[in-house]
């Protein structure tokens, strides 16, 4: 056996930079451990949470304000889901739900009322029509 002492230098002592390759790797399996086997794997789950959907009426509200515009009950429900559409840009859900639940209550009204008067035409000028001939 030969006791000759050995020395080792260091890349910074060499003059060469360090070796930042090796310790990288070296922190990787640290850090993500070893393998215990070929069925166990980790999964993870991300619950994306959609956000309540409001329905602001607006189409709806188009129609009743075009077509059907018994007492402006069509154009105050076209106002009302603007405000919804609104409220539900700003992120106030609160807001946007009683507003959307205004227009649909008012566009319910406007076309019930607008089906009614329609028949009540229709009646009336086949009624009249009858009693003519």
């Amino acid at each position: 056996m030969s006791h000759t002492p050995q020395t080792f230098f260091t890349r910074a002592q060499a003059g060469l930079p360090p070796n930042y390759e090796v310790l990288k790797e070296e922190h990787e399996v640290a850090v993500l451990g070893t393998p215990h086997g070929p069925a166990t794997s980790t999964s993870t789950v991300i619950h994306v949470h959609s956000d309540t959907a409001v329905p602001d009426h607006v189409v709806w509200s188009l129609f009743n304000t075009l077509f059907l515009n018994c007492c402006c009950l069509g154009f105050i429900a076209f106002a009302y889901s603007v405000k919804s559409r609104d409220r539900k840009m700003v992120g106030d859900l609160t807001g946007a739900q009683a507003y959307a639940s205004t227009a649909k209550c008012l566009n319910v009204w406007a076309l019930v009322l607008s089906i009614l008067g329609t028949i009540l035409i229709i009646v009336a000028t086949v009624v009249s029509v009858q009693n003519l001939t």
